[in-house]
């Protein structure tokens, strides 16, 4: 296997305007995606965290530092051409939410989902008419196909750059609501990411934390932050 890794040919990476939105150059070279397609992004903020990306890049190139770099390149060469499909894959998790799927015990977890995720619910139920039904287990929560359909319009709503924000957030909390509410600021993305670990954090108070548990855990946070980010970032003034 090549150990062969990309090195830093650059001098300085700049952002700035182009056909269609916003670029980024090194040293007037325009960044090409990995599909070899022109990364053009919609807003110039967008534009300059990837530049800040490319211009803190050392010796060696670390796609694992680039986060916005990839999320762009994300939207570029997957949600842009198979916006359908990653569409339909995120509204699904409507039917399988997190947020449905509550404990039988004991009193203090049920306690604690419930006043963690009840509110989220209600809010998805009163701003976006789509009310989802709550259950006990593992047991798939038939779900009123209205009101999925509703969640499903609000992604069908997003930009190519939106929906690769909005996959991440959907994906790493198991929430298509708390995704949403997110997106459309009823709650922080620190809050809700706390809220998408209650079962987590329930058992660490139970039986203590185990050390790769939680290394795992930040690096998740980190890109559920930076995915709250990059939509913000994506947002057309």
């Amino acid at each position: 296997m090549s150990d062969w890794k990309p090195k830093r040919f650059w001098k300085n990476a700049s952002a700035g305007p182009c056909e269609g939105g916003y670029t980024v150059t090194l040293d007037d070279r325009p960044v090409k995606t990995p599909a070899k397609a022109a990364l053009v992004v919609p807003t110039l903020a967008l534009a300059e965290a990837i530049a800040r990306e490319w211009d803190a890049q050392e010796e060696v190139l670390d796609p694992g530092t680039m986060p916005v770099t990839r999320g762009a390149n994300a939207a570029v060469d997957k949600v842009s051409v198979q916006r359908a499909e990653v569409i339909a894959m995120l509204a699904e998790y409507g039917d399988s939410d997190l947020l449905c799927y509550r404990a039988a015990g004991p009193e203090g977890l049920i306690a604690q989902q419930a006043a963690a995720w009840d509110p989220l619910l209600d809010w998805a139920a009163e701003t976006l008419n789509a009310r989802l039904f709550v259950g006990e287990g593992v047991m798939h929560v038939a779900q009123k196909p209205e009101a999925l359909e509703r969640l499903r319009a609000e992604l069908d709503k997003l930009s190519a750059f939106e929906i690769a924000a909005a996959h991440d957030l959907v994906s790493l909390s198991g929430s298509l609501v708390l995704a949403l509410a997110v997106m459309k600021e009823a709650i922080t993305p620190e809050k809700a990411w706390d809220v998408s670990r209650v079962d987590e954090h329930w058992q660490i108070a139970q039986w203590g934390e185990d050390e790769e548990a939680a290394a795992a855990e930040l690096i998740k946070r980190a890109a559920f932050l930076d995915a709250a980010r990059f939509y913000d970032m994506s947002r057309q003034p």
